[in-house]
C-alpha cells in the first residue's frame, strides 16, 4: 500500500485498515518509525469527509510544528491552532492543540458532534504524575462515536493500557506493534581508554585495562597505593574527545544530551572556542546560514548577540527550555534545515519534534527528577536513541555514550536493561484536581461523578487486583482447615475492599476538604469558593484564596499581573537577583505569603502531592513586564549563568492564562472585565506572542 508516494511499513498499513474499519487503534512504536503518518491519513480522510479531527499533543512545541506541517499540507484555512498562547481558527475542520485544552472543552459540555477522530500523540503521557490525568480524563470524556488514534512509545503493558482504553471507549481499540526500526540503531561506548567502541569490544579493554588497574577508584582523590605508591590520576573523557572522534568517523550532524541547562550553554561554547571555523562544507549551505543568522538578527536585536551569533555561525548550538523563545526557534529553524551540524540540548529536544541526526550521544544516563538524580528509563533512553539515523539519509543511526571505566560499573547494567528493552509499564496517576471535581459537580450527581472515577486507570487496574484477592480468598475459604486460613481469607478480602475503594476514597477526602473550606455546602451546592474555583485551573486553591480574600480587587494592573507571575513560577536557585523592593512591593508579597502559608493552602498542597510555587522577587519582575519593560531589560536585574529568557516569558504566558480565568470570575463586571482585557494585552507584546 502507498501513501503520498511512500510505501508503508505492515504496522502502518495494519492501523489504517483499522481506521478504514472505524474503529480506534493505538499504535506503539520506536521513535522514527513513521507513527505520525498514520495520523496524517485520519486527518486527511476526515477533511475529504467533511468532518473534523482534533490532533493533541502534550507541548507546545509539538503542537506549533503540527500546525505548520498541516497548514502547509492543506492550507490555512482548514488549519487551527488552539493552545494556552493562541487561538488561531479555533473551528477549523483540523485543529491542533494541547491535551489540556480538549480536557477542558470536553469538561465544558462541548458536544463536538462533528468531530470524527482524535489523535492523542505521546499517549504515553498518561503516566505523568503532574499531568497524566488529563489524559485519562479525556479519554474518558469524549463521546462514543469518536475514533482514537493513540500513539506511544513502547510500552511493556500494551496489551493491559489497550483493554483499559477499550473498556473505556465502550467499544473494541486495534493495538498495532512495529519493533523494528526502518534505520536500525548502532550503539558505541567512547571513552580516551577506548576510543569510540562497539560494546563488547569496550568491555575487553575495560576487564584487560581498567578494571585490573583499579579503574572504579580513578575518580577519587589519589592515595598512596601498595609500597606508598601513587596512582596516575584518570584522563578524563570531555565532549571534546567526544567531537573530534565524530568528527573523524563522519558522525555529524549529532545532538549532544546533557542534563542541565548550563551545560547545554557551557559547552557549546566550549567547542566553539576549540572549533574556529565553521562545520559546515558546503559554500550553499553556509551562505544560506549566513543569510539566516542576517535575517534573524534583524527580528532579535540583542537577544542574538554577537558571540551566539559567532557560534550559530560555525554550525554549534544549545538548547533548553529555558532559552529565549525566539532563539529557540531560530535553532529549531537552522537545525531543521541542516545548518547546525553540533546541538548540546536536555530532553526537551527528544519530546515529539521530529529532528533527526545522524548520531546521538549521551553525556550521562542520570537526570533530576525534581526530588534527586536518577537514571534514565528505558523508554527515556530510547526516545532520546531514538533521534539518531535520518530515514533516506543513513542506512544506521548511531548511538554514543560518553562513559569513562570509572562510571562504567554503575552504567553497565543500565545500558544491559536498556538492550534488552526491558520497557516500563504505564501507569496511572490518576486524581481529579479540585477544579475538575467541582465541574464535575455542576453538571454531574455524585453517581456520575463515580461512574467517572471508575472508568480511571488506576481503578481499572486497583479492581483487578482485587478481583484476585476476592478468588484467592474464596479458594481459601472452600479449603480452610483451621482459624488460620480463615483470617488469611479475611485479610484477603480486607485487601480487595481497599483497593476497590481507593479511588473513590480520595476523591471524598478532597470533596470533604472543599466542604469543610465552605466551597461546597453539605448538599454539594456551590458557595462562592465553588463558583470561583470552577473558572481556576492554575495554582487553584491558592488563586481561589486571593480572590476570596478581595486583596486582588485592590491591586493595580502591574500589581496584580505581579502577584499572578509569583504564583505560577519559580526562578532557579541559581538566578539572584539585583534589584531592591520598594515599599508598596513588601506589603504585596506580604499580603499573597500570608495567604500561601495558610491552613487551606498547605492542606490542599499536601493533598495534591504537588507543592504551591511563590516567588516573591517575581512580583517585581512581573509588574516591570506589566509595566512595557522590554526583556532584556528584566535579564538585566537579574544574575544568572544560564539563559532564563524562556523560563521568564513561560512564566509570563501562564500567568496571562490565569488574568483569564480571572477575567472568567468576573464576567458580571464589566468595568473589571474591561480592566484585565486591557492587562491580557499590555502583557502579551513581543516574545509572548511568538508561536514557538
Amino acid at each position: 500500500m502507498e501513501y503520498r508516494g511512500l510505501t508503508l511499513d505492515r504496522f502502518q498499513e495494519d492501523a489504517i485498515h483499522s481506521l478504514k474499519n472505524g474503529r480506534s487503534v493505538l499504535v506503539s512504536a520506536p521513535t522514527g518509525t513513521g507513527k505520525t503518518l498514520i495520523a496524517d491519513w485520519i486527518v486527511e480522510q476526515a477533511l475529504g469527509a467533511g468532518k473534523q479531527v482534533i490532533y493533541t499533543a502534550p507541548i507546545k512545541a509539538l503542537s506549533n510544528q503540527k500546525f505548520r506541517d498541516y497548514t502547509r499540507l492543506y492550507g490555512d484555512a482548514k488549519v487551527g491552532l488552539v493552545t494556552g498562547d493562541l487561538v488561531i481558527r479555533r473551528d477549523a475542520p483540523c485543529v491542533v492543540m494541547t491535551t489540556e485544552i480538549l480536557r477542558n472543552m470536553l469538561l465544558g459540555g462541548e458536544k463536538l458532534e462533528n468531530l470524527m477522530a482524535v489523535i492523542v500523540d505521546e499517549i504515553h503521557f498518561l503516566d505523568d504524575k503532574d499531568r497524566g490525568t488529563t489524559w485519562e480524563e479525556l479519554l474518558i470524556y469524549l463521546p462514543k462515536h469518536v475514533q482514537v488514534v493513540g500513539l506511544s512509545a513502547t510500552l511493556s503493558n500494551l496489551k493491559q493500557f489497550a483493554d483499559w482504553v477499550s473498556f473505556v471507549r465502550d467499544g473494541p481499540v486495534d493495538v498495532v506493534t512495529e519493533q523494528q526500526r526502518s534505520v536500525p540503531l548502532q550503539f558505541s561506548y567512547l571513552s580516551v581508554d577506548t576510543a569510540l567502541a562497539n560494546p563488547q569490544r569496550y568491555r575487553e579493554i575495560y576487564k584487560r585495562k581498567g578494571r585490573s588497574s583499579g579503574a572504579a577508584k580513578f575518580g577519587k582523590q589519589n592515595r598512596g597505593g601498595s609500597g606508598g605508591r601513587r596512582r596516575r590520576p584518570q584522563r578524563k573523557t570531555t565532549h571534546i574527545h567526544v567531537f573530534k572522534e565524530l568528527q573523524r568517523f563522519d558522525l555529524l550532524p549529532y545532538l549532544y544530551f546533557v542534563f542541565s541547562r548550563r551545560d547545554t550553554e557551557r559547552l557549546a561554547r566550549s567547542l566553539g572556542e576549540q572549533v574556529r571555523h565553521s562545520l559546515l562544507d558546503d559554500p550553499e549551505q553556509q551562505m544560506a546560514l549566513n543569510d539566516a543568522l542576517d535575517e534573524a538578527a534583524g527580528n532579535l536585536g540583542p537577544a542574538l548577540a554577537p558571540d551566539l551569533r559567532a557560534l550559530y555561525g560555525r554550525g554549534i548550538a544549545f538548547h533548553h527550555a529555558g532559552l529565549h523563545v525566539q532563539l529557540k526557534a531560530l535553532v529549531e529553524d537552522l537545525y531543521e534545515r541542516k545548518l547546525v551540524k553540533v546541538l548540546y540540548c536536555t530532553s526537551t529536544f527528544a519530546l515529539g519534534i521530529n529532528m533527526p541526526a545522524r548520531t546521538v550521544v549521551f553525556d550521562g544516563l542520570s537526570k533530576y527528577n525534581g526530588t534527586t538524580m536518577a537514571p534514565l528509563t528505558t523508554r527515556q533512553f530510547m526516545q532520546k536513541a531514538g533521534r539518531a539515523g535520518r530515514r533516506g539519509l543513513d542506512e544506521v543511526g548511531h548511538v554514543v555514550i560518553r562513559m569513562d571505566f570509572t562510571e562504567f560499573p554503575e552504567n553497565g547494567p543500565l545500558l544491559e536493561k536498556y538492550a534488552r528493552h526491558d520497557y516500563e509499564p504505564v501507569r496511572s496517576s490518576f486524581s481529579l484536581s479540585f477544579n475538575s471535581i467541582v465541574n464535575l459537580l455542576e453538571s454531574h450527581n455524585l453517581d456520575q461523578v463515580r461512574e467517572v472515577v471508575d472508568k480511571s486507570f488506576l481503578n481499572w487496574n486497583l479492581s483487578g487486583k482485587a478481583k484476585v484477592h476476592l478468588e484467592k480468598a474464596g479458594s481459601i475459604e472452600d479449603k480452610a482447615r483451621n482459624n488460620r486460613d480463615r483470617k488469611e481469607a479475611d485479610k484477603l478480602r480486607r485487601r480487595a475492599a481497599k483497593a476497590e475503594g481507593r479511588c473513590w476514597s480520595e476523591f471524598e477526602k478532597k470533596l470533604g476538604y472543599l466542604q469543610q473550606a465552605g466551597y461546597l455546602q453539605d448538599d454539594l451546592t456551590f458557595n462562592a469558593g465553588a463558583t470561583v474555583l470552577a473558572n481556576i485551573q492554575i495554582s487553584e486553591i491558592m488563586m481561589t484564596e486571593l480572590i476570596l480574600s478581595g486583596e486582588l480587587e485592590s491591586l493595580a494592573p502591574n500589581y496584580l499581573f505581579g502577584v499572578l507571575c509569583s504564583i505560577t513560577n519559580e526562578l532557579s536557585r541559581h538566578v539572584h537577583h539585583n534589584f531592591r523592593p520598594n515599599k508598596m512591593d513588601k506589603q504585596v508579597a506580604g499580603m499573597v505569603r500570608k495567604v500561601r502559608e495558610s491552613m487551606l493552602v498547605t492542606e490542599a498542597e499536601l493533598m495534591n502531592g504537588a507543592r504551591q510555587d511563590f516567588d516573591p522577587e517575581l512580583i517585581i519582575i512581573g509588574r516591570h513586564w506589566a509595566e512595557g519593560d522590554s526583556l532584556q531589560e528584566l535579564l538585566m536585574m537579574v544574575n544568572s549563568d544560564t539563559d532564563i529568557s524562556g523560563d521568564l516569558i513561560t512564566g509570563f504566558r501562564r500567568a496571562k492564562d490565569l488574568v483569564g480565568q480571572l477575567r472568567d470570575v468576573y464576567r458580571d463586571q464589566t468595568e473589571r472585565v474591561q480592566m484585565l482585557n486591557a492587562l491580557i494585552h499590555s502583557v502579551r507584546r513581543d516574545e509572548v506572542e511568538v508561536v514557538d
